[in-house]
């Protein structure tokens, strides 16, 4: 698909994820990370006259994407909120606990990765911002050029699982003194210089510049909220189906899910008196991880990392 930026984006696991969300004619759905549309317009043709779907995106070109399709289809509404914030429209809207399916499609689309003005890919040269809501918070330039060393060398290390994240912090301060940083491709060089170990395929700013996109846009926070927000916010037999693209994500889903099969009472202290109810799951798994096929990641490269994790809510 061709979007209005002229930018392809490929929507992975499009098949897959709408059907894990055995969706209902009459059923009420979110798509917490809009992109595109790939997904939504899928469910949209799966809904009868009576269903409907809410999506949401930080990014103002998904917004606008969203805005014609919302123009076209009536029963499709959506707002410009991370989908951490989904239980707040949910209660707003008066369907929260009435929602029977969610979909999480996380990471950054290719649209973002390939227009050099929103500076997320050391590929091509651009400003460096990496906001997926360019009006919201702080650029990964104006972090890179204030955050003290150990700050940036923690970003990189806890979010970009970079080995040599004090040796590159320190290179970038180093450089900033004589000369703040503007450009995607002025810090991929300091950060490629500093990187004593390349890996095989791999450009050396890949890491440090993963991490320093999850930290502008809170990504790994905004999960965590939206998770529990899903929660609370699907009804009983509804699902939510979350596909991610890196080991940080895929882990903190993995916990939210595993914790709630067990109940609230495996992770309570062992002599505190609890309530039966507290041993109870408050979800199932539907199936095992799944994963791009051999066809799609073909097609598609970039859904070659993609794990996608289903559940049904039992209460």
């Amino acid at each position: 698909m061709t979007t209005n930026s002229g930018f392809t984006h490929i929507t992975v696991l499009l098949e897959e994820a709408v059907e894990a969300l055995a969706v209902r004619a009459d059923g009420c759905y979110l798509d917490g990370t809009f992109g595109r549309g790939g997904h939504s317009r899928l469910i949209l043709q799966n809904l009868g006259p009576d269903g409907r779907l809410l999506g949401f995106d930080k990014d103002p070109q998904a917004i606008a994407t969203g805005q014609a399709l919302a123009a076209e289809d009536g029963r499709f509404v959506i707002v410009q909120r991370s989908f951490a914030e989904l239980g707040s429209e949910a209660l707003e809207r008066g369907i929260a606990g009435k929602v029977s399916g969610i979909l999480l499609d996380l990471g950054v689309s290719s649209p973002q990765l390939d227009d050099p003005e929103r500076g997320f890919s050391f590929m091509n040269d651009g400003p460096l911002d990496m906001r997926m809501d360019p009006s919201r918070g702080v650029s990964a330039a104006e972090f890179v050029n204030s955050a003290p060393a150990e700050e940036i060398a923690r970003v990189f290390k806890e979010y970009g699982e970079e080995r040599f994240a004090k040796r590159m912090a320190g290179a970038v301060v180093a450089r900033r003194e004589t000369q703040p940083f503007e450009r995607t491709g002025d810090l991929a060089e300091v950060l490629k210089v500093a990187n004593p170990a390349w890996e095989k395929g791999k450009n050396p700013a890949t890491r440090a510049f993963q991490g320093l996109r999850i930290h502008v846009n809170n990504e790994l926070g905004d999960l965590e909220a939206g998770l529990e927000a899903a929660l609370e916010t699907l009804e009983v037999g509804g699902r939510l189906a979350v596909i991610s693209f890196h080991s940080l994500e895929d882990r903190i889903v993995k916990l939210f899910m595993r914790k709630l099969v067990k109940g609230e009472a495996d992770n309570m202290p062992r002599n505190l008196p609890i309530r039966h109810q507290a041993f109870e799951p408050r979800i199932k798994l539907i199936g095992k991880a799944q994963f791009a096929s051999d066809e799609e990641t073909r097609a598609n490269p970039r859904s070659r990392s993609a794990v996608m994790r289903v559940a049904e809510k039992l209460r």
